[in-house]
């Protein structure tokens, strides 16, 4: 294998990295380019002392530290503020924030180290909770947690010492565990009852019925629309506002099924003037035995092409 091929191979995986990291999927595509220049200029000197895949990694974190040196951590609208309750004050305020964005599941590709548990890792929860963290806390979470590398490997790595990284560690579980969901409250209902809720979703979006939609919700529900501030908290305000924005009628809407962040998701579109229908938002679905409990619903159309989606789909 040549190291073109190589590289290629891990692409996947610096990419989830990255995004971990820095919470946007552009940012971390950028990360992983320029983590590929620094290797091919680098590669004369690299003297494999480790595997390309941990050189990688190393180039990768320290290229995402000097990122995250002149950004603000990336956010969800519930990070802001109390939830709103009036579907009618939706404006987009004019706020300079670096929203949090969903990653595709497509671009996990093959790579054996972004598989199964690793997902877990990249739940929005989860990473909306490790924006929380101090860069370095965060780098020390995701390389000793989600990495598995050794406590001196990753001092070597930010040129500290194994204790400091182990305090660091049990200071970013701490607060982890403090931000975070339950591990109940991340873990999906089986199969049947999962197909189920996701078929009556698709459904009862598109046709706006929101009797069906009432079942499926959990009482504490939420619903955020980045970049809209506003976000509502409760099944009821959740309902009060689809009764509010979904426009009644048949063919008005057409839901596309996709994956982000290990969770179900779909590609929503809106029929325009011309018939045509539209990009309009990702929404990714966080789903317990209870129902759904979250709607993240990313109204930023620009997104549907890193899912493999068109911006006019034709039904």
């Amino acid at each position: 294998m040549d190291l073109e091929e190589e590289f290629a191979q891990h692409r996947g995986g610096l990419v989830a990295h990255c995004y971990r990291m820095l919470g946007s999927l552009h940012d971390a595509e950028d990360a992983v380019q320029e983590t590929y220049l620094r290797a091919w200029r680098g590669h004369a000197d690299f003297e494999h002392r480790s595997s390309i895949r941990t050189w990688l990694y190393r180039i990768a974190t320290n290229v995402c530290l000097n990122l995250l040196q002149h950004s603000s951590r990336r956010v969800v609208p519930s990070a802001l503020g109390a939830p709103g309750n009036d579907p009618e004050d939706l404006h987009a305020q004019a706020l300079e924030v670096p929203w949090l964005e969903p990653f595709p599941d497509q671009l996990l590709g093959a790579d054996p180290a972004t598989v199964v548990g690793d997902r877990q890792s990249l739940r929005l929860a989860m990473v909306a909770a490790m924006q929380h963290l101090p860069p370095r806390q965060r780098a020390v979470l995701i390389l000793r947690e989600v990495l598995t590398w050794p406590a001196a490997d990753v001092a070597s790595l930010l040129d500290t010492t194994t204790a400091a990284v182990n305090s660091s560690l049990q200071r970013a579980r701490a607060e982890l565990a403090r931000l975070k969901p339950r591990e109940d409250e991340l873990r999906e209902p089986h199969e049947p009852l999962r197909r189920a809720l996701l078929d009556q979703f698709q459904a009862a979006m598109e046709s706006k019925d929101l009797v069906v939609l009432e079942g499926l919700f959990t009482e504490d529900a939420r619903w955020e629309m980045p970049p809209i501030p506003t976000w509502f908290s409760g099944r009821s305000d959740v309902l009060r506002l689809l009764d509010s924005k979904l426009r009644a009628g048949q063919d008005r809407r057409a839901l596309v099924e996709t994956s982000a962040n290990g969770q179900p998701a779909f590609a929503l579109y809106i029929r325009g003037k011309d018939d045509q229908y539209h990009a309009h938002s990702i929404k990714v679905l966080t789903l317990t035995s209870a129902g759904i409990s979250s709607v993240l619903a990313f109204h930023q159309p620009a997104l549907f092409p890193a899912f493999g989606l068109p911006l006019i789909h034709r039904s």
